[in-house]
């Protein structure tokens, strides 16, 4: 659908269709963010908007690698990260659907070796107590990033850092020295300290990982097999993948890493496409953070969500189990401001609560920003990001390849822009 609607769009086939836009500031979009690659900041830049099922804008700029100055297109190959996470948690729905999985049931259900988790009672990494938790961790929390877990780059608690001393962190086993697969994975992390007893706080984790064996688990498929055949084939998303064959090598975007320097080079390269994990088969399906896509495969999948699992002719959720999904699902619907810590997250925590699976606006005011309530988002570790609006019926996808995420204020900026050129609401 989006492949065929962007290269028309390109091409100029179509005169563009009047969505509400000012055509001139949209136009100013990769103006405004070219200062980036000026300055050698970001290596690429991508974003398309889309409105009532059409593409009210979409542009491209910058390198495949900035050493060889390879050009992106419209077919270009991102590494998503954890815009991974919605697709998973929209696998879970699917089987919720279907009554194979409740959100109230105690993951142990699944996955016994969750049975009897500890949480952490203070010490060191090397010399520590636990104490038993005062509630299972459900499927509930996994979904809201309320489950106690946490992630190895995380900082601000000493637990995190046994994710590192005991592979969890980047999935491989410390015993055989090869990448584990979901299984094993949820094995071993089953037997670390949790940081605090499930639903009492939001703390980002690759609790999303953990759905993914979830997956597994109750269908009996691969999580690779199970988005394929549900998910990816039903949305015409042919180059969504946990890796990149090497016929595909050429569209693949190198990866880099910020650099805090006061010198020229802002960036260094990271994953080099053709060479890094994502360029060969994996044991390690991460359902948290482990998907290569294209702008136009991902796009497929926001129009779905905001048809309310409606693709053409094709229904994969229900219209109420989207509408639930996006709901704040946090305890006494409060806020990340308010449940969360100090540490990691995709998007901002003032004025947005958390839904099953994405970051959801209950407050534009005190989030800063010009979305409507009830706009959900998410983001991944090398600066992409998406968001959808079901009001304006819009939605926005940005790709680069930049880690961190957080380095530079792109997300903001660029929900900026494409708000103030609306210069007509949904008459919906």
């Amino acid at each position: 659908m989006y492949n065929e609607k962007i290269k028309e769009y390109i091409k100029g086939e179509k005169n563009r269709i009047d969505l509400g836009f000012d055509a001139n500031r949209l136009d100013y979009i990769p103006e405004y963010f070219s200062s980036y690659l000026d300055q050698k900041r970001i290596p690429n830049f991508m974003c398309l908007v889309a409105r009532h099922g059409e593409v009210a804008h979409y542009s491209h700029q910058g390198f495949k690698n900035i050493e060889t100055k390879e050009k992106i297109n419209e077919d270009s190959i991102f590494r998503i990260y954890s815009m991974t996470k919605p697709l998973t948690s929209v696998a879970i729905m699917m089987l919720y659907e279907k009554g194979m999985i409740r959100l109230e049931h105690e993951l142990s259900r699944y996955l016994p070796e969750f049975k009897n988790t500890e949480v952490w009672d203070g010490g060191t990494v090397e010399n520590y107590k636990t104490r038993p938790s005062k509630d299972p961790i459900l499927i509930r929390d996994l979904l809201t990033h309320t489950s106690g877990l946490s992630y190895g780059f995380m900082e601000g608690h000493p637990g995190s850092a046994l994710y590192k001393k005991h592979g969890i962190e980047n999935h491989i086993d410390v015993e055989t020295k090869e990448e584990m697969n979901l299984e094993t994975f949820t094995q071993k992390l089953s037997s670390l300290p949790l940081l605090f007893d499930p639903g009492k706080k939001w703390h980002y984790s690759c609790a999303t990982d953990v759905l993914g064996r979830v997956v597994e688990v109750i269908s009996g498929q691969t999580l690779d097999d199970f988005l394929k055949k549900n998910i990816f084939d039903p949305l015409d998303m042919v180059d969504t993948s946990f890796n990149v064959e090497e016929k595909n090598f050429h569209r693949f975007s190198d990866c880099y890493q910020a650099l805090i320097s006061k010198k020229d080079k802002k960036m260094k390269l990271s994953h080099k496409a053709g060479e890094d994990e994502y360029s060969k088969a994996r044991n390690f399906l991460s359902g948290g953070g482990g998907l290569c896509s294209t702008v136009s495969d991902y796009a497929n999948f926001c129009q779905m969500l905001l048809n309310r699992g409606k693709f053409q002719d094709k229904q994969l959720l229900s219209p109420t189990t989207v509408g639930f999904m996006t709901q704040n699902h946090l305890p006494d619907s409060k806020t990340l401001g308010q449940m969360g810590d100090s540490s990691f997250s995709e998007i901002r925590f003032d004025g947005a609560g958390f839904g099953l699976g994405f970051s959801v606006i209950v407050d534009p005011v005190t989030a800063a920003m010009p979305v409507t309530y009830g706009s959900f988002s998410w983001g991944g570790m090398a600066s992409t990001f998406f968001w959808i609006d079901p009001e304006q019926d819009l939605f926005t996808i940005l790709l680069t390849q930049l880690i961190p995420s957080g380095r530079y204020p792109l997300r903001p900026q660029a929900q900026s822009l494409v708000y103030s050129a609306i210069i007509e609401l949904n008459k919906k």
